[in-house]
């Protein structure tokens, strides 16, 4: 019965062990196990005693019996999580008088209390949890954790109990005081742990001797980390007492000298100045001095919350304006950057971050950016979670979170649906969407065939924020209906980029829903900066004027088909041009024909090619044919020469600054081959989308380099810019907009008033 007993005694401490974090299952343990029976996590005293003694300041002598009163020098221990060990009864015969042990069962203190009240009367037991402690900050000189930090960490639970323990560490510390920590050192462990311990702490780490184990198996090895605090502005890499080699080779020593590696890594990085990434916690220490008070021009990235302070963490930026200005309109606010537009230019650089604060009209902007984390999770819900994080980021004179604006960016889209999503080998996954808008800009703000006005739109998920190309579909287009929700029809460039963050309902729709019935009218180009670059033609409108009245042909390249907009345009618009598309990927080829209407004729062909290879082949067979070429390009008869060349093509790169064109387009060697390709009194254009001032001024150097005489069009409700280049000097005409106004046979008067207004605003960039 003896056995049997001790048997279903066994089973039952096991069963407790089933949660570390539960207080029933410890109160159920130290029940059945006794007082006695004492339970050690990973060492015993022989193993620990000299290693740790060496790591406490030395004790006073003692002299007789214990004092009641020990010396105010004496170090004040803390011992979370202290269980029925022996480690506190050992020290305290050491001579280390001022212990205080907690843990959150009620039974083991009791017990423990009773054990050692009149062997040990000075040492302290409270019943307390370790990852909201009862002390005031800056109580103690060591913390001395034996288990408790791994038990919190297991990996089910995930790393909040463990966070809010190591805050409460920090927190309790004095200044020069340590955590000593006895771990396994698994990876989850030191992942949450290193970083914690980065700015203001000096970290050790020794091995213990190694010796068989009851409760672990031999080959595992316990660690003893001490973290030192120090000044907030410290940050030195982490020290160890062991040679690498020493650990052997299993898993746990290859665990361990990776995280020891990666830390030290990027500590070494930020001692440098590179790239360093804040917690909160840091900042509050003060590691950048006095966030309480503005200093203009300063920039601080930070992770913003995390486990067991928020719901999500969040990467953010924080800004003070560079400039004091009285025309703030918030002396705090954020700004919400959402995963598909955190890689341009704009956010992900320092320049473009500065132009924000700019715009916000904030004295202190708080960036904050989403990823995919936060997916699903209403705007209200992110909102709530960042508000108490951003309180802590404000500026003294902020009293309450509600004095913060959240602000994001919006496109205004009203309505959306998705008619067609495909995965393309060359351009990744392309959407086509139907979208209606709160509010319509320009000339086609002005039609009144519809109050709720519907456009087709084709994206790419590499550039989200960048809209390829957009179309106006009425009840009137030139084309048969086009396919919707993926069914191709018998009918089946380009970038505009939208200002601020799109905010999307794909609700039910109503307007949207209609556009079945609708087509691509491709007499209208909803595009501004389409027309932008077709009032470009002003600029060559006599040799235009020469051509068309002699009967002869214009040849039009563009480089980036998109949705074969542009193409479409010119070619119902201008019917003495040769229109030919270069599109590198055929899917997207085939997307413009099916849900687009684009067609081609004996006037229009469509290439699949690589844009710059075909702008090559165009000019090594003018370089090849030249003296005949410029004999009968008088004459009009010479068509391997192209007349205006269009690149319109984005950049599968746009975190490089330039989200269009592709930085291959801009290169000196390409401009060369361009000019080499145009006909003598050729136009060449590029859609250029760039907020950074200085690589639109590269961009242009390199052009002037190469052409005559150079243009550009800034369009005031985009941040497109659309520059043109002459092949020759040539001479403005003295009608230019009455010229190309008699050139234009456009269907619709609202789009012709649209480019003779783009017309006169192009400025010449020489000088």
């Amino acid at each position: 019965m003896g056995k049997q007993k001790k048997g279903q005694q066994q089973a039952e401490l096991l069963s407790t062990l089933d949660d570390f974090t539960s207080k029933e299952n410890w109160d159920k343990f130290f029940s059945i196990r006794g007082t006695d029976d004492s339970f050690e996590w990973y060492a015993e005293w022989p193993q620990l005693r000299d290693l740790l003694l060496t790591q406490l300041s030395s004790p006073p002598e003692i002299n007789g019996e214990s004092s009641a009163n020990p010396p105010e020098s004496e170090a004040q221990i803390l011992v979370p999580g202290c269980g029925n060990s022996r480690l506190s009864e050992q020290l305290y015969d050491a001579g280390f008088r001022c212990i205080t042990n907690i843990d959150f069962s009620k039974v083991v203190i009791g017990d423990m209390l009773k054990r050692n009240v009149r062997s040990r009367p000075i040492m302290r037991w409270r019943v307390m949890d370790m990852t909201s402690m009862q002390f005031a900050d800056n109580s103690f000189d060591i913390v001395l954790d034996k288990g408790g930090l791994d038990a919190l960490m297991e990996p089910e639970l995930g790393p909040t109990l463990g966070t809010q323990y190591v805050s409460e560490v920090k927190r309790v510390l004095k200044e020069g005081g340590k955590f000593i920590c006895l771990t396994l050192g698994e990876s989850h462990v030191l992942g949450m742990f290193f970083p914690k311990f980065r700015y203001g702490w000096k970290i050790n780490i020794h091995v213990l001797p190694q010796k068989p184990s009851k409760s672990f198996k031999p080959s595992l090895r316990t660690f003893l980390v001490v973290a030192e605090k120090a000044s907030p502005t410290t940050l030195q890499t982490i020290s160890t007492s062991f040679h690498h080699d020493t650990l052997g080779s299993g898993d746990q020593a290859r665990g361990i000298i990776e995280a020891l590696e990666t830390e030290n890594k990027i500590r070494t990085n930020w001692s440098s100045g590179n790239d360093i990434l804040y917690s909160l916690e840091d900042l509050k220490i003060g590691v950048k001095g006095d966030l309480s008070e503005l200093r203009p021009g300063l920039r601080v990235q930070l992770t913003l919350g995390g486990p067991g302070q928020s719901r999500f963490c969040y990467k953010t930026v924080l800004l003070d304006a560079q400039q004091n200005s009285d025309e703030f309109l918030y002396y705090c606010g954020v700004f919400l950057v959402p995963k598909t537009r955190a890689h341009e230019w704009l956010f992900s650089s320092e320049e473009g971050q500065w132009m924000v604060v700019e715009s916000s009209k904030s004295a202190r902007l708080i960036m904050v950016f989403l990823d995919g984390s936060h997916t699903g999770t209403s705007s209200e819900d992110i909102q709530k979670d960042l508000s108490p994080l951003v309180k802590q980021l404000a500026p003294a004179k902020i009293e309450d979170a509600a004095q913060i604006p959240i602000m994001a960016a919006s496109d205004g889209i009203k309505e959306r649906k998705v008619v067609h999503q495909v995965t393309s080998a060359l351009t990744g996954q392309i959407i086509v969407d139907d979208v209606v808008y709160e509010q319509v800009d320009g000339q086609l703000g002005q039609l009144s065939l519809s109050n709720d006005l519907v456009f087709r739109r084709l994206t790419f998920e590499r550039s989200e924020g960048l809209i390829q190309s957009e179309a106006l579909l009425t009840g009137e287009g030139s084309q048969k209906k086009v396919g919707a929700n993926g069914n191709k029809k018998s009918n089946s460039s380009s970038k505009s980029k939208k200002k601020g963050t799109q905010k999307i309902n794909d609700s039910p729709l109503s307007v949207v829903d209609a556009s079945n019935d609708l087509s691509v009218d491709h007499g209208y180009l909803a595009s501004s900066y389409h027309s932008g670059i077709i009032s470009g033609f002003m600029l060559i409108s006599s040799y235009l004027e020469r051509m068309a009245s002699s009967g002869r042909t214009v040849r039009a390249v563009v480089i980036g088909l998109g949705a074969g907009l542009l193409p479409m345009f010119l070619h119902e618009s201008i019917p003495f041009l040769q229109v030919e598309a270069a599109e590198l990927d055929p899917v997207v080829v085939e997307i413009a024909r099916d849900y687009f209407g684009f067609r081609e004729d004996e006037r229009l062909k469509v290439h699949v090619t690589d844009g710059i290879k075909f702008v090559g082949d165009v000019s090594t067979k003018s370089h090849t044919s030249n003296e005949s070429c410029r004999e009968l390009e008088a004459e009009g008869e010479c068509i391997d020469r192209v007349d205006i060349l269009i690149v319109d093509v984005d950049s599968p790169d746009s975190s490089s600054g330039m989200t269009c064109p592709a930085a291959d387009f801009v290169e000196e060697s390409f401009l060369k081959t361009v000019k080499n390709s145009l006909s003598e009194e050729g136009l060449f254009v590029i859609n250029l989308v760039s907020r950074s001032p200085a690589i639109k001024e590269m961009v242009i150097s390199r052009m002037k380099g190469v052409f005559s005489k150079l243009f550009f069009l800034q369009l005031e409700e985009d941040v497109n810019e659309v520059i043109f280049a002459l092949n020759s000097e040539g001479h403005m005409p003295p009608e230019p907009y009455n010229e190309l106004q008699k050139l234009l046979k456009v269907k619709h008067p609202e789009m012709n008033k649209s480019i003779i207004d783009s017309a006169k605003k192009i400025k010449s960039l020489d000088g």
